[in-house]
């Protein structure tokens, strides 16, 4: 079980995996409103469900 892996990902009720968007608040005033705005949405992982499963 890796622990860094699963506190950046959630797996909801359906099975989706959940991740939060990269590069949110570090050096936050530099960056535009839209930016922001579109970092602010959680996204989806694009690995197969064997790979999750094994680092959970």
């Amino acid at each position: 079980m890796k622990k860094s892996i699963s506190s950046r990902i959630k797996i909801t009720k359906t099975g989706k995996i959940i991740r939060r968007t990269m590069g949110q608040c570090h050096f936050r005033a530099k960056k535009s409103t839209t930016q922001i705005k579109r970092k602010k949405s959680n996204r989806g992982l694009n690995a197969s469900k064997k790979l999750i499963k094994k680092y959970l």
